[in-house]
């Protein structure tokens, strides 16, 4: 597996500066642009392709929290979503109750939700910034899944 972090000078850990992610990624991606290589033949030519578009799904895939805590975790060794589907309960029940409000609301409320939603997404990640802190990978694994439901839960939103 190629691990996106080192890939980009970076080091391994869920926390990540944006600005940081954003001068590694620029520093590499000019440094494997394929226009610098195009006068070194075909085989420097299509390594440097290759470099390139690995840099850019390193830089891709950290940029965003979800994406970048399931690299962490599958560098770490942690359980996958297909080996622990796992889903606390209460949140299953409060989710049932968020999908009962949606569809009963208008689209004023429909908008208060997708905010609410939001909000509840990003705090998800919160918790596994300290959950990787502690090396819990299970609890991030759970968190990951609520993660996901909420993700449809904002798509469901957006297309209903």
């Amino acid at each position: 597996m190629q691990d996106h972090f080192e890939r980009l000078g970076l080091p391994r850990r869920f926390s990540v500066d944006a600005g940081e992610l954003e001068r590694a990624y620029l520093a590499r991606s000019r440094a494997a642009h394929p226009d610098f290589h195009a006068l070194g033949g075909d085989g420097q030519l299509a390594a440097s392709e290759a470099h390139a578009a690995a840099v850019n799904e390193a830089y891709t895939t950290l940029k965003d929290p979800f994406h970048r805590a399931e690299h962490l975790l599958a560098l770490l060794g942690g359980p996958t979503a297909s080996e622990m589907k796992d889903i606390p309960p209460a949140f299953l029940m409060e989710m049932m109750e968020v999908r009962e409000a949606i569809e009963a609301a208008d689209a004023a409320g429909k908008e208060r939700l997708e905010a609410d939603i939001r909000d509840r997404y990003a705090a998800v990640f919160d918790g596994i910034d300290t959950l990787f802190a502690k090396n819990d990978l299970t609890g991030v694994r759970k968190e990951l899944n609520a993660a996901k439901y909420l993700k449809g839960l904002l798509r469901d939103l957006r297309n209903g």
